[in-house]
Parts: C-alpha cells; sequence; structure tokens
C-alpha cells in the first residue's frame, strides 16, 4: 500500500475592485439589492495537495468560503486521510462525510470534502499512470461538446449580441446567457428579461442551443409568468429560478412551463439529488464536482440520472467536471466559461490558476492521456497566492 504522507492546502486570489457584471441572485429578490453579486463571486480559491510516499501529487480545489475550507481540511479532513491508501477511496470519503455530517453535509464542509476527494482521484491516476476518465470507465468519445457561459446581462443589447455572435464565430453550438430582474422589478423586470433573451436568440437563430441562468433570483409566481414570457425563445432550459430548498415550487413550476427546468449546482451528495430526481422537481440536474463531493459522489449522481432517464450537466467548468462528463453516459455536454484575461465573476479563474485547464475549440474540448487530471497549479496573473502567514487563517 502506497501511503498518503501529505495534505496541505492553498489560497489564491484574483485581487479587483467592484464587480464588472451584474445579474439575478437571492439577495436581489428578497429586497432588489443592488451591486449584491459581490456575495456570490469566487475571486478567492482553495487548492488542496495530496502527496503519496512514493512522490507523486493529486490536486483538488474548492471555491465556496475557501478560508473556511481550509480549516475543514486541515482541522477535520487531513487526519482521516494520512496514513492511507489514495486506492481506498469510497472508505475514505465516507469517513469524510460521517465526520462533517453534524456540522457540513452542505456548504463549506462538503466543498471541503469535494475537494480532498478529487485530489485523491487525481493521485491515484498519476499513481496508475492513467487519466481520471479512465478509472471512471473510458472516454466515451475523443471530444467533449461544451456550451458558451457567460452573456451576462447589460443594457446595451447590441453588445450582448455581438457577444453570443461571437462564440457563435468560434464554433459553439450553444451557449447560456443569464437574467438579471426579479420579482421587485415588477411588470418591466419580466418585460427587459425578455429582451435580453430576444437578443440574442435573434442573433444566433434557431440552430443554435440558448439556455438562461436566474441563479435562485426567482420566487415560484415570478417564475410561472417568466416561462410563459420565454415559451417563443425555444429555451434548452431554465436554470436554478428558485432556492434550492424549494423542492414543492420546483415540481409546480417545472409541471407549468414549457420549457425544461435545471438545478443542483447548490445542492449535495447522493440522497439530496435522489430526493431532486425522484420528486419530479428537474429535467436536468447540475451537481459540481467540487460542490456535491467530488468525483466519488458524483459518479453516483451520474447513475442515478442515467437510471433515471435524466440528463447530467455539471455546474461550471473545470478539468474535474470535463471528466465526469467525458466518461459518463448520462452527461451530454458541459459548462465552459470563456477564457477571460481577468475573472468577471471568478468562474473563469481556473484558466488562470492551473496548467492544463482544457481550452474549447470549435465548441469541443479534447481530454489529454495526462495520468489524473492532467493540470497542475501554475497562478498567472493577476492570480497571486496569498500567503496563510502573514494572513492569519486561524479560526480558533
Amino acid at each position: 500500500m502506497t501511503k498518503i504522507v501529505d495534505v496541505r492546502c492553498r489560497l489564491f486570489e484574483a485581487p479587483g475592485g467592484p464587480y464588472q457584471v451584474m445579474y439575478a441572485n437571492p439577495l436581489r429578490a428578497w429586497d432588489g439589492a443592488p451591486a449584491a453579486e459581490g456575495s456570490f463571486g469566487f475571486h478567492e480559491w482553495m487548492t488542496v495537495e495530496v502527496e503519496l510516499a512514493t512522490g507523486e501529487i493529486g490536486v483538488g480545489n474548492a471555491a465556496l468560503s475557501p478560508r473556511l475550507a481550509i480549516q475543514v481540511v486541515s482541522r477535520q479532513l487531513a487526519p482521516l486521510v494520512l496514513g492511507q491508501s489514495s486506492a481506498d477511496r469510497e472508505a475514505l470519503w465516507q469517513r469524510m462525510y460521517r465526520t462533517i455530517v453534524p456540522f457540513g453535509r452542505r456548504g463549506v464542509g462538503i466543498a471541503a470534502l469535494s475537494a480532498v476527494d478529487i485530489a485523491l482521484w487525481d493521485v491515484e491516476g498519476k499513481r496508475l499512470g492513467v487519466p481520471v476518465y479512465d478509472l471512471l470507465g473510458g472516454l466515451k468519445a475523443a471530444r467533449t461538446q461544451v456550451y458558451a457561459s457567460q452573456l451576462y446581462p447589460t443594457e446595451d443589447l447590441e453588445a450582448l449580441a455581438a457577444e453570443a455572435k461571437r462564440y457563435v464565430d468560434a464554433g459553439f453550438g450553444a451557449m447560456k446567457q443569464r437574467f438579471l430582474y426579479g420579482p421587485k422589478d415588477g411588470r418591466s423586470g419580466l418585460s427587459r428579461n425578455v429582451e435580453l433573451v430576444r437578443a440574442v436568440r435573434e442573433t444566433i437563430g434557431f440552430d443554435i442551443d440558448l439556455a438562461a441562468d436566474a441563479y435562485m433570483g426567482w420566487d415560484r409566481e415570478y417564475a410561472l409568468r417568466m416561462v410563459r414570457l420565454l415559451e417563443p425563445y425555444d429555451l434548452r432550459w431554465l436554470e436554478e429560478p428558485l432556492l434550492p430548498d424549494d423542492i414543492a415550487g420546483y415540481q409546480a413550476v417545472r409541471a407549468a412551463s414549457p420549457i425544461p427546468i435545471a438545478a443542483g449546482e447548490h445542492e449535495s451528495t447522493l440522497p439530496a439529488f435522489y430526493q431532486l430526481i425522484t420528486s419530479g422537481a428537474v429535467d436536468i440536474v447540475q451537481p459540481d464536482v467540487n460542490r456535491v463531493g467530488g468525483l466519488t459522489a458524483a459518479r453516483k449522481v451520474s447513475a442515478l440520472a442515467e437510471a433515471a432517464g435524466i440528463p447530467l450537466m455539471p455546474h461550471a467548468g473545470q478539468v474535474h467536471n470535463y471528466h465526469l462528463v467525458a466518461s459518463q453516459p448520462a452527461c451530454p455536454m458541459a459548462e465552459y466559461f470563456p477564457v477571460n484575461p481577468e475573472p468577471l465573476v471568478g468562474n473563469e479563474m481556473p484558466h488562470l490558476l492551473f496548467e492544463g485547464e482544457p481550452k474549447a475549440v470549435d465548441g469541443y474540448i479534447e481530454l489529454s492521456r495526462a495520468p489524473g487530471l492532467g493540470i497542475s497549479i501554475a497562478p498567472r496573473s493577476p492570480v497571486r497566492e496569498v500567503e496563510l502567514g502573514d494572513r492569519s487563517e486561524d479560526l480558533g
């Protein structure tokens, strides 16, 4: 047995000023708060490195409350993993999960576990000399389709249309945009949301798939009104119209909606997705590998979705999500955040933090045969490492 000899965390950030984009979100839905987007950004990122006695190092990461996640990894999870074998990923997952259940089966606890789990898959692939997708069952095809995910709302509809055209010209066969307006914006907000979708749809035509994301920024009544207004634009799906715990609301919206309903990026673990799927709340599930419980949990959710005949399209880009999509029958395509010189919300930050993150060509990515996930930590400007000794992460 090759033992794990070290588990260490690092913190990275992309310094910057005020957020450059706006979008619908839960705070806007509650009180119409302006500039609420800062509460949902990812300009800090935690990495976890798991090292074996033979020298291989696996890399995982988490972006939800990374400073808190570092504490969970260092104090709760690392002692459970040290001295164990990376081949025993299921047993290690169970130990970690059962340790954090009282305080962290959702949110920062499961995000920390996910980061460690991803690193365990990466290091095991490196130990065996095979890509992670081989450990998951092998590639379904040489290339994996991805959809361009950006198109933040703006009053400049010509600029929004021009951005959409760039993605078409780059070869993307699918893309996703964001809404801005919600219940506090009244009837005019309904119309302005429709204008955002119309601007993109009229630009790209109906041969390109278009999805739209409300990011938990609506309530049931508002969502029911919006789906009727959006029907002519043939959306591939409407994403996260409601708060994640409103299962009854999702059931009602899905039952009335001519547009498929997608959700799941803020859910964690297999039982939560079992409820989401078996309750008939969604048409598409969207777990995020570094929130759901890592690859160990994500492949189980994928099998559940496959059995139910429901597509699984993970939230966010990143190579760990790509290995899942490339290998699992339930996954038709993956999300892809176009490369930006500076992170807008933070979802694009992995391109600036890791060497080896796949780049889309003609709307597809190709995964390499490199062992593990095929990435290494290699921050590029404006991303920089935060010295934990200089800025205390000790919450105790």
